[in-house]
């Protein structure tokens, strides 16, 4: 339980469905536990992912019955991951999305939660990729499966047809692969959803300092710990507003008002105006992190409009 200021009521702007589901949250004091403890534990990691996926499965199964998408797991460059596809979408459609789910880079909290809607909505197939997570592969093992995923998809169709994203820990690797990116000389996508993220992992946000954590007991930066192994914070492919962010596609940043990762997210979002990028900054008022991907609501349904919405604009055909 959180040692910080007692929580307010969630505002009544937000919507009865919202308010059902983040009630509790106040009333248990803090963020559902997830602790670093029962994560390096390899039986007990097992255990927590498991019930991470028990949990949303119904989530996955209501929205891919919702938006008629269907789902298939395959490989791609040697790495797992979902391709998740509209029934009715165009074969012969060019257009690419690829995701990297949330879940503290330690679990999967959202590779269908965050990829079904979008799917469904805009009719782009969505590769969601399931890369490798810490403790068992530290950093920079997720960038260089995100980054084998994307040069694949670039073999097979033009840079103006793919659009990264990702929400939470699949935020802040989508700034990293972006870095990355640029540092290996690849073209860049035509655009980037940057949903909840970080971009600077050597400091807590102000928005840590009243709100229960996100996993357990930690802030961001200490959850990053694992992930972090042995890397320097301040390497801009690690922490890319360290780093020269000209040059990035334009993006989509998407945070809310009881969010951690407003501040983060608000930080990283003046770095990439200040380099030039053409950024798009949503905040949505009185919801918790990272909500489209877990909660359903009309505040859901209006941010995942508005990122179909920003990809079907981008992306080319």
């Amino acid at each position: 339980m959180s040692d910080g200021p007692a929580q307010p009521p969630f505002a009544l702007t937000v919507s009865a469905e919202a308010r059902a589901v983040m009630e509790p949250m106040l009333k248990g004091g803090s963020a559902p536990e997830v602790t670093a403890t029962l994560l390096r534990n390899p039986i007990t990691r097992a255990a927590v992912r498991a019930a991470a996926a028990n949990h949303l499965k119904p989530l996955n199964k209501g929205r891919a019955k919702r938006f008629g998408v269907e789902v298939e797991k395959g490989k791609v460059a040697g790495v797992p991951v979902k391709h998740v596809r509209r029934r009715d979408s165009d074969a012969s459609d060019q257009r690419l999305l690829i995701n990297f789910h949330g879940g503290g880079f330690m679990l999967d909290a959202g590779s269908l939660t965050e990829t079904i809607p979008i799917a469904g909505l805009t009719g782009i197939p969505v590769t969601t990729v399931l890369y490798r997570m810490a403790p068992e592969h530290p950093y920079p093992a997720a960038v260089d499966d995100a980054l084998a995923v994307y040069a694949d998809a670039l073999a097979h169709r033009p840079a103006t047809a793919i659009g990264i994203y990702g929400t939470s820990a699949g935020a802040c690797l989508t700034l990293q692969l972006l870095a990355r990116i640029k540092a290996e000389g690849l073209t860049m996508p035509a655009a980037a959803g940057f949903f909840s993220g970080a971009g600077d992992f050597t400091i807590v946000g102000d928005c840590e300092a009243y709100l229960p954590p996100i996993m357990g007991a930690r802030t961001a930066a200490e959850t990053m710990d694992e992930y972090c192994g042995a890397a320097d914070r301040t390497d801009p492919l690690f922490s890319p507003a360290f780093g020269d962010l000209s040059g990035l596609p334009p993006m989509l940043l998407m945070t809310s008002t009881r969010d951690q990762l407003l501040s983060h997210t608000v930080l990283a979002d003046l770095a990439l105006r200040k380099a030039g990028v053409d950024v798009d900054l949503r905040v949505y008022e009185g919801m918790a992190h990272a909500f489209w991907a877990w909660i359903e609501c009309p505040e859901t349904d209006v941010a995942l409009a508005a990122q179909a919405d920003f990809f079907s604009r981008h992306l080319a055909g």
